[in-house]
């Protein structure tokens, strides 16, 4: 009883043994990427799914709202992204039911006839020579239970549950990211959408403008006061107006099919809801922005390589387990014999334990061979993740830097909006007095037109790199500290409203 008693915890024992490296956080990047405070969130909360923020309704666009309303509902990548994190999940909970033994029911019922064998007398001292008169046959019933467990010595089975969870983890940041994307495309479409309906109804007014100087000219012309070449200028930019015009129709419509796409609908299905022109949806006047370990913390995209580098960490002690010995049980316990009656005699039960150790002493080299391809996948892994962390930082350096850049291109264009419509005043003014003419008040007019057009395309352009720099930021995921945060004031509002 003593030695079966070892036989039985010696494996228990030697199974608190895990090899192969243990995962220690993502590379430092520099002092500009600090890592700590990263390591130790995302090794606490690496099963907890993000949570969305709603920053698009800082733009307080009602109809936007109900656009990315939809999109979470309904988009494909969305589902793809849950079915995928589904997957990845259930091969956690596989791969721990992997640790524990395996059990089942069985009924056999075995039929021989082996000629030249005295059956009959195998079952008793051998002594027996064979004969004529021999019985090779024989019959065998049994019905019982069956189990398997393989005892985990060199925590290989402990190692792959800790990929498992590396990789459900980066499942999870995956399908956050999906959201990031499906987001970011929905409210740039709408912006874009709503600067190609204002452009184009400028567009619109302009050409009523211009074909107004187009009757004057030929007028003029009659009259002997301006040569033929007037009416072919004015007829040019006519044309000119047009086939702007066309361009922007044309991308009204990309864009409204774009939506409904995103919005899981078939393309014209939103057109009711989108076809009445709306102005521009302008970005709030302060974004809170991070400082880079925030950023870290917060892009779904970064957490998912972060998680894969672990998940990849931990193959290496899968393969490194493969040089160890495998101790396994096979253990059957049944009630049965020679005839059908037998199933139902207690009397009758017969036990079988297998224990079995294997040991691949001589492999030519290929448990090394997956080491090594586990320690380079790894490599790959921790590559792949500076290349996610620093095209994040450029990705957010970028946003900000067209984001300022923006801001200024607003601010002078509302200045240039805010001059042609008090020079179109002044205008107006002179061509009552009959100081100009006609047509240098039709100019006039058209310019306030353009000026105002060029100004909500500047407003669209800055709301768009607003959505960019939500996007860039990871701003609608994860909770960063107050004191990590710092704020941008924006103006726009202001400047629009002054102008």
């Amino acid at each position: 009883m003593t030695n079966f008693r070892g036989l039985v915890l010696a494996p228990l024992l030697l199974g608190g043994c895990v090899v192969g490296p243990d995962y220690a956080g993502p590379p430092g990047l520099g002092r500009a990427a600090p890592q700590s405070k990263f390591v130790r969130q995302t090794a606490s909360t690496s099963t907890i799914d993000p949570a969305v923020a709603e920053w698009w309704t800082a733009l307080q666009d009602p109809v936007l709202n109900e656009l990315e309303r939809r999109a979470l509902a309904a988009n494909p990548s969305i589902d793809v992204a849950q079915a995928r994190l589904r997957q990845a999940r259930a091969s956690v909970r596989q791969e721990r039911a992997n640790r524990f033994p395996k059990a089942g029911a069985q009924a056999t019922g075995i039929f021989a006839d082996l000629p030249g064998i005295d059956l009959q007398s195998a079952q008793g001292n051998g002594a027996t020579p064979p004969s004529q008169d021999a019985d090779s046959s024989l019959q065998f019933f049994n019905l019982g239970l069956n189990a398997n467990w393989e005892i985990d010595l060199a925590g290989g089975q402990i190692r792959k549950i800790e990929s498992a969870n590396a990789l459900a983890a980066a499942a999870s940041y995956n399908a956050a990211d999906s959201h990031v994307q499906l987001t970011a495309d929905v409210a740039q479409s709408y912006t874009n959408l709503r600067d190609r309906q204002q452009r184009a109804a400028a567009l619109r007014g302009g050409l009523d403008l211009q074909k107004q100087q187009l009757g004057l000219a030929r007028q003029r012309f009659q009259q002997g006061t301006v040569p033929a070449f007037a009416i072919g200028q004015a007829n040019r930019a006519i044309q000119a107006t047009n086939g702007d015009l066309a361009t922007a129709e044309a991308e009204i419509g990309i864009y409204l099919n774009a939506l409904a796409v995103l919005a899981g609908e078939a393309p014209g299905r939103l057109d009711s809801l989108l076809a009445v022109p709306r102005d521009v949806p302008l970005p709030p006047q302060v974004v809170a922005i991070g400082d880079p370990a925030s950023l870290l913390r917060r892009r779904p995209d970064i957490r998912a390589a972060e998680r894969n580098l672990a998940a990849t960490t931990a193959r290496i002690g899968v393969a490194e387990a493969a040089r160890f010995p495998k101790i396994s049980f096979m253990g059957i316990l049944g009630i049965g014999g020679t005839s059908v009656g037998d199933l139902v005699d207690l009397g009758n039960i017969s036990n079988i334990a297998v224990p079995q150790l294997q040991w691949g002493l001589l492999d030519f080299g290929r448990t090394s061979a997956q080491i090594t391809q586990a320690r380079a996948g790894r490599d790959e892994a921790e590559a792949q993740y500076r290349q996610v962390v620093l095209g994040a930082f450029q990705d957010a350096e970028n946003s900000l830097a067209r984001f300022a850049q923006q801001r200024r291109n607003v601010a002078a264009l509302a200045e240039i909006k805010r001059s042609a419509d008090e020079s179109d005043i002044l205008t107006q003014q002179r061509f009552q007095r009959q100081v100009i003419s006609r047509s240098d008040a039709l100019e006039s007019g058209r310019q306030k037109v353009l000026a105002a057009s060029n100004l909500q395309s500047a407003v669209a352009a800055l709301t768009a790199s607003y959505v960019a720099i939500q996007k860039s930021l990871g701003l609608g995921w994860g909770e960063p500290t107050d004191s990590s945060l710092g704020s941008t004031p924006l103006n726009t509002s202001e400047i629009i409203s002054k102008n």
